[in-house]
Formats: structure tokens, sequence, C-alpha cells
């Protein structure tokens, strides 16, 4: 990744300001936009024209680093340079992403600056995985394929009315056909592939679609001349379900 921050550097000794403009000038992914002597010159400079890294003096007459910091834009951050270690922590109460203490090594300078490259290339990869397109959601299935008579066959879940377990095969009921279409298979294998906010089963023997159901009476579920048992295991949740897809008052 080519990321240059774009950094200035404050400080009241000129010399000190020098070796830093000299560090930045060779590091290859810094780029100096400013230099200044005291906080007050480098104020409303960065205001205007925001940074994302500063390497800032702390100890400077009218207005200190830290007090500096303060005020910036948010997207700014700092590295302290100073002779004094008793400021480390309050340092890092400003969130100033290092502290160098003088005399700064280009060593000790290479590697707060490249703590600093790496916080803000993370802050880049956050900010394009908050910004990408997130992919479209997966269509729902709307049908199903079962092996019948050595062929597949597919059928749109719109068609089932009810599903019959006979040990190892099943009976696929639809509003279509006089006639059930057999599977070997087994009734859980088949409930497993079947959407739940559609099918439920009500009978260890039996599953549902109940947007199909007319007709409930004495606790058996009425399709045509079929009466399909809810057995009282499964009742409960069968009542549920329709309830909360508005099917009961």
């Amino acid at each position: 990744m080519n990321r240059k921050l774009r950094c200035a550097v404050i400080d009241d000794e000129p010399l000190a300001v020098e070796l830093m403009e000299s560090y930045v000038r060779r590091t290859p992914f810094l780029q100096l936009e400013g230099s200044f002597g005291s906080g007050t010159a480098a104020f409303e400079s960065l205001h205007e024209h925001p940074v994302e890294l500063l390497y800032c003096d702390i100890q400077m007459p009218e207005l200190n680093g830290m007090d500096l910091t303060r005020m910036l834009p948010p997207a700014t951050r700092v590295i302290f340079t100073t002779a004094f270690d008793r400021y480390a922590v309050e340092g890092f109460r400003v969130n100033a992403l290092d502290y160098l203490l003088k005399p700064i090594s280009y060593a000790d300078f290479l590697a707060a600056s490249q703590k600093a490259l790496a916080w803000f290339e993370m802050q880049d990869r956050a900010q394009a995985a908050d910004t990408a397109p997130q992919p479209a959601p997966a269509a729902a299935p709307r049908s199903i394929f079962v092996r019948t008579e050595y062929r597949l066959r597919q059928i749109d879940f719109d068609r089932i009315l009810y599903i019959e377990g006979l040990k190892d095969y099943v009976k696929i009921h639809t509003d279509e056909e006089p006639h059930p279409v057999l599977s070997l298979t087994s009734l859980k294998t088949l409930e497993e592939q079947l959407p739940a906010d559609r099918f439920i089963r009500v009978h260890r023997s039996y599953i549902v679609q109940p947007s199909k159901i007319r007709t409930i009476e004495r606790n058996r579920i009425v399709f045509g001349k079929e009466y399909i048992p809810i057995s009282e295991g499964y009742r409960q949740a069968f009542f549920d379900f329709l309830a909360a897809h508005s099917l009961l008052q």
C-alpha cells in the first residue's frame, strides 16, 4: 500500500526543527506539509490545512504542545517530541500515537512513524469495509428437487400441501396432482431442506404448509377428504407458529 502521511513539525528550537525535517524527508511514506517554531504560529494553519500526523514539541512558550493538540482537528494524530520524560503519561491521555525523547535518533523516529503509518492504514481498511457495497442477500429457494422413479423431480414449495413419512419413504401431497409424489428419503432429511418459515411438523409422520390450511377441527388439519392429526408433542409449537404468522387472533 503506497500510503503517504501528510505531516508537520512544531518545535521552538530551530535545530530541532531542521533535524525533524531531515528525518521526514528521508522517510518515503511521509510528506512534509509545514514546519513551525511555536504552537501559536501553527494553530491557525493546522486548522485551515489539517495534517494527518504532527511531530510536536511539548514545552513551548505561549501555547505548549499539550494544549495545542487538544485544540487540533480530531483527524490529526500526534507524536510528541520532548526532552522531559515526565510528560509521557499525559501525552497518551490526549491520544498521542507515540512519545519520542530527545535527542531523537532516526531509528526511533522511524519506528514511531511506522507505528503511525500502521494506525492510519488500519483506519483506512475499517473505513473501506464500512463503505464497501454489501452483497445482495441470496434469494430464498422456491422449490426442491426430490428423487422419484429413478429421476429428479422439481416441486415448487407453493404447490405442497403436506408431506407424509412412511419409514424410508415420503409422500409429497400437492394441490395440482391427484396422487402424491413418492420419494426414497426420510421425513427428517426432507424436513432439513424445507424453509422453516413455511413448513412445520405437526406429527412424527407429517409436515404441513400452514398457508395451505383451510380448516382445523378437533386437533386435526383437513385437506379435502384427508385428516392430518396434530400430536400432543407438536401441538404447542404448531399453534405458536400460526399465531406468529397472524393466522390466529
